[in-house]
């Protein structure tokens, strides 16, 4: 955070930076290390670090092996068919649904004087004790294991809803350094998962699936370490009476923005292309580890495979901050969308086996086709979240950040419950896989229809957005009539960001 006093010699400092705010700008191997700097200066270090623990350790290093753990003890220790996992991946993930009441609690429940660091307790709290009776239980019932994945879920949810709040509340005090936060959080997520897939296997392998949950206790404990370390104004004094007047005020706040056209409509279009996007994973999971009707690969080459895969992750992440941050959301919209569509395509020639008449190995091919897919993802999804941080009443930044990914994250959920149904239909099981290409062409059409909705997505870019945080703060004054907004508004300093200033007169 920038002291009062060097306020001015803090933004001449930035505009002499912002060149050189491309996380690889060049060949020099110092350009790096000088973006983590200058991110640190601008914001604080431990915020950065929280970041990276949280995106990078947690839900990237961490999501990549409970992603490979989950998918073969659904397989192997339940002995569920691919729908039915399917359907319970879309019940461990209802805590992402949920995330504005993580967001609301974080924006106006401050417990012992903080708003943050307390969150990142409990969210390492709640995920050792799931993932430890995870490890340790034996034979667990489904019910009991679904509650216990559903709880981890919870804890990394909790976690980042908490780094969003910070992420988006340092957007408003430094909105030009909105991409690159945006940025740091997809590069420590791509390069977490990166690590995280290419050990997976071999943990699975080694320790099983049970065991990979016990090794998940790791990143949870790093997540209780921020709570403890990260930089946060102190607030003794806060009235717990008023909790109830304040969740009222903010789901006030937040329906008054929500309400506007330039906000809904690109909520509207993140839900259909998400929800649009079939979900059929475990339909292919199953496929490409049956010994009979798929390649066979081992825990191991789906590890690597998923690994090499997650750079096309990272190469996204890094070809829209050097390239693509600034072109307009529509257009990039328009061809992410289309080259998600069309990648799709790459799964049906693995399914029909067109890669072997090619020449092409199952291995190498799997590999192709993974980091098409992860490229391809990431530059779709880097826009859409540039665009829903700067839509951040400031005050309510965790909350309202949060409703608008869960509106993400419901989508995604529709998208993994409606590709089961499809599964289901199509009478894709454990063993029998001869609908399955039918299944993947359903779903690449279906990814092509998200086109017909771009008019919901405003034209500007990352920079001449037509809605700033000052618009949306503008908006729920003049609604409720409040004081006007001036630029020089004490709400824009994060030490003296409050919600009842926002929404009471």
């Amino acid at each position: 955070m920038v002291e009062e006093g060097k306020e001015d010699e803090s933004c001449n400092r930035v505009e002499e930076d912002g060149p050189k705010r491309g996380v690889f700008v060049g060949c020099n191997v110092r350009v790096p290390i000088d973006w983590f700097k200058m991110l640190s200066r601008e914001t604080h270090w431990s915020f950065v670090v929280g970041v990276v623990v949280v995106y990078g350790i947690n839900q990237g290093f961490g999501g990549a092996l409970a992603r490979v753990g989950t998918e073969y003890y659904m397989k192997d220790v339940q002995k569920v068919q691919p729908s039915a996992a399917q359907a319970y991946s879309g019940i461990t993930n209802i805590p992402w649904i949920i995330k504005p009441i993580w967001g609301l609690l974080t924006d106006v429940v401050p417990i012992f004087g903080y708003r943050r660091r307390p969150y990142f307790v409990l969210a390492g709290i709640i995920g050792i004790i799931s993932m430890f009776f995870l490890s340790f239980h034996e034979k667990l019932h489904i019910v009991l294991a679904l509650l216990s994945l559903t709880a981890g879920s919870a804890g990394v949810a909790i976690a980042d809803v908490t780094v969003d709040a910070c992420v988006a509340q340092h957007s408003g005090v430094h909105s030009s350094l909105a991409p690159d936060m945006q940025s740091l959080c997809a590069l420590s997520s791509s390069i977490g998962a990166l690590i995280g897939f290419s050990l997976s296997g071999v943990f699975v392998h080694l320790i099983g699936p049970k065991g990979v949950y016990g090794l998940l206790s790791i990143p949870y404990a790093l997540v209780l370490l921020i709570g403890l370390v990260l930089k946060e104004p102190y607030s003794p004094s806060f009235a717990y009476r008023q909790i109830s007047e304040k969740f009222v005020d903010a789901a006030t706040a937040m329906w008054t923005t929500l309400k506007s056209e330039d906000v809904w409509r690109p909520c509207l279009y993140m839900y259909l292309s998400f929800a649009l996007s079939l979900n059929i994973y475990d339909g292919l999971f199953y496929w490409e580890t049956d010994s009979k009707a798929g390649p066979s690969f081992s825990q191991e080459t789906i590890g690597f495979v998923l690994s090499v895969g997650s750079i096309g992750s990272l190469l996204g992440a890094i070809l829209y901050q050097y390239n693509l941050k600034t072109y307009p959301f529509r257009a990039l919209l328009f061809w992410t969308q289309l080259c998600f569509g069309l990648s799709g395509m790459l799964d049906l020639v693995f399914i029909l086996r067109l890669n072997l008449k090619l020449g092409i190995p199952d291995y190498f091919f799997a590999v192709i086709d993974e980091s098409v897919f992860q490229m391809v993802g990431r530059l779709k999804w880097m826009p859409l979240l540039v665009l829903s941080s700067q839509l951040c009443p400031p005050g309510i930044e965790g909350t309202f950040f949060a409703l608008l990914m869960s509106i993400d994250n419901f989508g995604l959920m529709s998208s993994t419950w409606l590709g089961g149904l499809l599964l289901h239909v199509l009478n894709v099981t454990r063993t029998q896989f001869e609908n399955l290409w039918l299944a993947v062409l359903i779903r690449n059409i279906l990814r092509i229809a998200p086109l017909c909705f771009l008019f919901l997505v405003p034209k500007g870019g990352s920079e001449s957005a037509g809605f700033s945080r000052l618009e949306v703060l503008s908006i729920v004054e003049d609604e409720e009539n409040h004081i006007p907004v001036s630029e020089d508004n004490e709400l824009l300093k994060s030490e003296e960001v409050e919600l009842t200033p926002l929404v009471s007169s």
